[in-house]
C-alpha cells in the first residue's frame, strides 16, 4: 500500500492495485466521472493493477499499472497560465478545462514507465531502461530541456542521457526536480531555491555537495528537498520558514546540510512538504520537524513560544515497521 497527497486531495493504493481518491475534486483530480469531491475514500473504477501513484498540487493526478502505462488525469492547464499545459501528457480539446477520468499517456506506450513525480504544472517519469522523461510547463526551466517553452508531449531529457547513467527515481516541488541514478548520483535542476546548486539551472547537474557519497532516498517539497544517504545520514536544503530542514532556524538553506541532531540514528526514508518533514529511522522510529500545528505538536492550553519545531524531535504515538532499504530506493 501508499498513499500521495497534494493540497487539495489524497490518493491511496491498496494491495490489491485499486486506487482510492477524496478531497476536492475541483477540475477531475479524483479521477470520478461526476468531477465532484469525495469526503470519503472513493475507488477509481477505471484503474486496476496499480503499482505506483502520485498528486500534484496543480490538482493532478497519475497512476503507474503493473504493465508500465503511466495514468494522468485533472486540471489540463498551468495555474497562472492558462494556455499552457499542466503536464497530462497529452493534448486536450481547446474547449476542455480537464480530464475528469485517467487517461493513458500514449506518447509512452513503447516505454515501460517505473515512477513518476508531479511537480507544479509539470510532470516527470522515469522508464525501466533509465530514461527520463518531462512534460507541462513550468516558469524556473524545471523540465531540463535548457528553455522555458512547454512541452505537451512526453520529451526526453537529453542532458540526463548524455551522463550514459541509468535512473531509477525522480522527484519534483513548485519548480525544481530531483533525479536519481542507480549509483546513487543525485541531479537537480530548476529553480535555485531547492535544486541542490543554488542557483538557476535549466538543464540538470550533479549535485557536487554528493559528490564521493551515494545516495539512497530523495524527496521534494514546494520549496525543499532532502536526500538520504548510504551512511543513513539525512541532508536538507530549500524553504525553511517553518522550521522544516532541521537545522535549528527558519532560515533558507541553499545547497545540501546535514541534520545534525540526527546523529546516531540511521535514517532509511525521509519526507518533506511545504511546512514539515518526516524521518524514519531504521528501527521504525518517527521523527518530526517543522510546523507544530501541522504536526499535531500544538497545545492550545500553553503558551508555546515557537510556531516551529526547528529540530527533529520524537513522535512516541507512532513507530513505523522498518524494512531493509535495497542500496537504492526506485518509486517500485
Amino acid at each position: 500500500m501508499s498513499v500521495a497527497t497534494s493540497k487539495w486531495h489524497c490518493l491511496a493504493l491498496s494491495r490489491e492495485g485499486e486506487v482510492y481518491s477524496w478531497g476536492d475534486g475541483h477540475d477531475g483530480s479524483l479521477g470520478h466521472t461526476d468531477g465532484g469531491t469525495r469526503a470519503v475514500p472513493s475507488r477509481i473504477e477505471s484503474l486496476s493493477r496499480v503499482e505506483s501513484i502520485a498528486a500534484g498540487d496543480n490538482r493532478t493526478s497519475a497512476a503507474v499499472d503493473e504493465g508500465g502505462r503511466l495514468f494522468t488525469w485533472g486540471r489540463a492547464a498551468f495555474p497562472t497560465h492558462d494556455t499552457m499545459p499542466s503536464g497530462l501528457g497529452y493534448a486536450l480539446d481547446s474547449q476542455t478545462e480537464s480530464q475528469l477520468t485517467p487517461k493513458c499517456v500514449d506518447a509512452l506506450s513503447k516505454d515501460r514507465v517505473m515512477g513518476v513525480a508531479l511537480g507544479l504544472g509539470f510532470t516527470l517519469a522515469v522508464t525501466d531502461a533509465g530514461a527520463v522523461f518531462s512534460f507541462g510547463y513550468t516558469l524556473s526551466g524545471a523540465l531540463g530541456h535548457g528553455s522555458l517553452e512547454a512541452e505537451v508531449l512526453p520529451r526526453r531529457i537529453e542532458a540526463l542521457t548524455q551522463t550514459e547513467r541509468r535512473f531509477v527515481a525522480v522527484a519534483a516541488g513548485d519548480g525544481h526536480a530531483l533525479a536519481l541514478t542507480e549509483e546513487g548520483e543525485l541531479y537537480g535542476w530548476g529553480c535555485e531555491d531547492a535544486n541542490g546548486h543554488g542557483q538557476y539551472e535549466y538543464i540538470p547537474h550533479q549535485v557536487i555537495s554528493f559528490v564521493g557519497q551515494r545516495v539512497k532516498y530523495v524527496d521534494t517539497g514546494d520549496n525543499s528537498s532532502c536526500a538520504v544517504t548510504g551512511k543513513g545520514e539525512l541532508f536538507t536544503w530549500g524553504d525553511g520558514s517553518c522550521g522544516q530542514l532541521g537545522h535549528g532556524d527558519e532560515k533558507h538553506q541553499l545547497t545540501p546540510k546535514r541534520v545534525e541532531r540526527l546523529n546516531g540514528n540511521k535514517v532509511t526514508a525521509a519526507a518533506t512538504c511545504e511546512t514539515l518533514t518526516l524521518v524514519v529511522n531504521e528501527d521504525g522510529v518517527l521523527f518530526a520537524i517543522g510546523d507544530r500545528t501541522t504536526l499535531g505538536l500544538h497545545d492550545p492550553d500553553e503558551d508555546e513560544d515557537e510556531d516551529s519545531v526547528g529540530y527533529p524531535v520524537l513522535l512516541p504515538t507512532l513507530c513505523m515497521r522498518a524494512r531493509k532499504s535495497p542500496d537504492v530506493l526506485p518509486f517500485r
